[in-house]
């Protein structure tokens, strides 16, 4: 049965997921790997989000750490579950977006998709987005077509949440076309603000949030930015939503204590995610969770709460690790590709039709 790697590197820019899959008319998760970000690549690539200096080079050197990081990961996870690089058809490298500006034409993720080959000896099948872009579509999320592909067998109408830097929504809903759409932002603010004040890459299970109080004319302001009046198709970025912006926010406020502050960005994520899916999908049966947030404690609760009509559960209940899915969906892209297979969904992107995504890097 044919093999595949995927490798994602989400928006949080924690870490590398890489995931082995097998495709044979059903995916089958068979091992992982996680390698954590050095904090010198972490901050190179967080440098290159926003305008600076030398950008071409930084980017090209930034790349190249990053295919070198994937490749020893690749590595690691082929030696430990005994499989020779031969065996694998194709690693599905998402790359590392650095700009994702669909209303100007462009999203960019950076990765080295030849370089990535030429270390590994495996075809590398990159570049995703940009097909989907050039149809005159958002780019993302793309990961609702793998989402219908894994679950669109569960009872009645169901939507699919997943919780990185940024939050998605893939909603499945029987007899229709899969829908989809950004949320607004996941964790990126939550992890840029504990950052700042406490020296932490993120909030562990949400616990400093649960500390504060929600401010509720903060969350107003956050709130009222266009991005969450918009419809789908949408996507966003740390273009829109970054620290600058919430500082922006927070300037005409008085003085409130950090843990308000997170606690008010936790009900920012969790308000948007549920009005989103309210507005799009009243009746929603069943909300899947995977991404880091699954395991935000504070996070998931919170969302209990406001659907209290939905059975909310991370995927992991559903027989898919949380942590995996974006990984393995990038396994499966990299096999839609090399199989002619159209990926992208146009009611999701709003594409003018369906493209095969991603340009083929042979061995």
């Amino acid at each position: 049965m044919p093999l595949y790697l995927g490798v994602m590197s989400g928006t949080s820019l924690d870490g590398l997921d890489i995931a082995l899959i097998e495709q044979n008319g059903h995916t089958h998760l068979l091992g992982t790997h996680y390698i954590q970000m050095p904090d010198s690549l972490r901050d190179d690539l967080l440098g290159l989000c926003a305008p600076g200096q030398d950008e071409l080079a930084r980017a090209a050197m930034a790349e190249q750490a990053w295919v070198r990081l994937a490749a020893q990961g690749v590595q690691a996870l082929l030696d430990r579950e005994g499989i020779a690089a031969s065996s694998i058809r194709a690693i599905g490298s998402h790359g590392q977006t650095i700009r994702h500006e669909p209303a100007r034409g462009f999203s960019i993720q950076i990765g080295n998709p030849a370089l990535l080959a030429e270390l590994t000896g495996i075809c590398v099948v990159s570049d995703f987005r940009r097909r989907d872009v050039a149809a005159g579509g958002q780019g993302a999320p793309l990961v609702p077509a793998f989402h219908q592909a894994l679950f669109a067998q569960e009872n009645g109408n169901t939507a699919v949440l997943n919780i990185g830097g940024f939050s998605n929504l893939s909603l499945l809903e029987p007899e229709q076309p899969v829908q989809g759409f950004d949320c607004g932002p996941g964790n990126v603010l939550m992890d840029a603000w504990i950052q700042r004040h406490l020296g932490l890459s993120y909030d562990k299970g949400g616990e400093w949030a649960a500390e504060g109080q929600v401010q509720p004319q903060l969350l107003k302001s956050l709130l009222s930015d266009d991005f969450f009046k918009a419809q789908g198709p949408k996507s966003t970025g740390r273009e829109l939503f970054n620290l600058a912006w919430l500082d922006t926010h927070l300037l005409p406020l008085p003085d409130m204590a950090s843990a308000d502050v997170q606690a008010t960005l936790l009900e920012l994520t969790a308000i948007s995610i549920t009005e989103s899916l309210i507005n799009a999908q009243q009746n929603t049966d069943v909300l899947l969770v995977c991404g880091g947030g699954a395991h935000n404690h504070a996070m998931m609760q919170r969302l209990k709460q406001l659907l209290p009509k939905s059975r909310v559960s991370a995927t992991d209940d559903h027989g898919v690790p949380a942590d995996w899915v974006e990984a393995m969906a990038f396994a499966w892209l990299a096999h839609c590709c090399l199989e002619g297979i159209p990926a992208n969904r146009p009611s999701v992107t709003g594409a003018r039709g369906l493209r095969v995504l991603g340009a083929i890097y042979p061995a």
